[in-house]
């Protein structure tokens, strides 16, 4: 079965940016948010960096070793990337008899938008260094990203129409094969899907994880918009019907948190970003948030931190993330206990 983010945890995989990615033109920036990543992870986890060459990986060491990283909880691996979105090219993991198994999807660069050919390649590529020591890895010849996911631990799964069913993914399969793969491979019994709900520059298609997240098996966050002239009002408002009406196995309506809607962040050509609260990682004892420098940030936070008061939640200026079109979340993939040596 699919687990929980918030199910314990062994590690977490980042993809460190580098020259040949989309953040060559603020690559310090971007760098300043990983080593802030590694440092805070190293705290609670183990740390496992992709690397694109040797000559990264000395550099990657040279950044870290200035800060307060815990080193003997990080490990590199040189594996060359087309980009850092680690999310949706590092392995979906799964429990089987309480035995974690990686699961190695296709990746082609959210429908062939970008390249893809290193990315699709990294989790095949880690399991034969040895990255993840004794756990098993399985090819699945199906299209499927982590941000595209969201799974209750229970046996539900979040997700959206928008993504998974578009014609430039899994184009030959239905809506029920589609559903009959993700039950098969993921262990899940059933699956809510949102047809509404999307922002604007959002690559991926509308990735769950960017519009709405489970708190715990009864609880969803969601992105909400208060401004009736911004044209995420009305898609966000239809999303939040459909959560409403949704209900949790038992039968029973979810609880519903608002998350704020960020103010408006614009790319140099005037394209609107999409940032977004949703795109936190929980790790086994924090909550990292990220923030855009936007008046929203404060009440953002102060609401994390109501929906996890055993984690401490810590904000990460993601700005420079999000000038790339993702966030916190989409560089990063969690590794569930088992999966590293400890």
């Amino acid at each position: 079965m699919l687990p929980a983010e918030w199910e314990p945890q062994s590690g977490v995989m980042l993809t460190w940016p580098h020259k040949q990615t989309d953040f060559a033109s603020e690559l310090t920036k971007a760098e300043m948010i990983f080593c802030e990543l590694a440092i805070i992870i190293s705290q609670y986890e183990r740390v496992i960096i992709c690397s694109s060459s040797e000559e990264h990986t000395s550099h990657i060491t040279h950044l870290l070793l200035q800060t307060s990283c815990l080193m003997n909880n990080v490990s590199i691996f040189v594996v060359d990337s087309n980009d850092c979105w680690a999310r949706d090219h590092g392995p979906i993991s799964v429990i089987n008899n309480g035995t974690p198994v990686l699961l190695d999807f296709e990746f082609n660069g959210w429908g062939n938008k970008f390249p893809h050919n290193l990315d699709n390649a990294i989790t095949g590529e880690l399991f034969k260094q040895g990255a993840f020591h004794q756990t098993a890895l399985n090819h699945i010849d199906f299209i499927l990203e982590g941000g595209s996911i969201e799974s209750d631990g229970q046996g539900t799964l979040l997700t959206t129409s928008q993504c998974l069913l578009t014609d430039t993914r899994n184009s030959k399969l239905t809506k029920d094969a589609i559903e009959k793969s993700l039950k098969e491979h993921l262990g899940v019994k059933r699956i809510l899907w949102l047809e509404h709900g999307q922002l604007l520059g959002d690559d991926t298609d509308s990735h769950i994880d960017m519009l709405a997240r489970f708190i715990n098996e009864d609880t969803i966050c969601y992105m909400a918009c208060k401004n009736k002239s911004d044209p995420h009002y009305a898609w966000l408002n239809d999303m939040k019907a459909e959560l409403e009406a949704f209900t949790t196995d038992s039968g029973q309506p979810y609880n519903l948190v608002e998350l704020p809607f960020p103010k408006e962040i614009l790319e140099s050509l005037g394209q609107r970003l999409p940032a977004s609260y949703c795109n936190f990682l929980i790790t086994n004892k924090a909550i990292l948030a990220p923030v855009y420098d936007c008046p929203q940030d404060e009440l953002a936070i102060e609401v994390l931190k109501t929906c996890f008061p055993q984690h401490e939640v810590i904000a990460i200026n993601c700005l420079a993330l999000i000038k790339q079109h993702g966030s916190l979340h989409c560089v990063t993939m969690q590794l569930p206990q088992g999966v590293l040596v400890d």
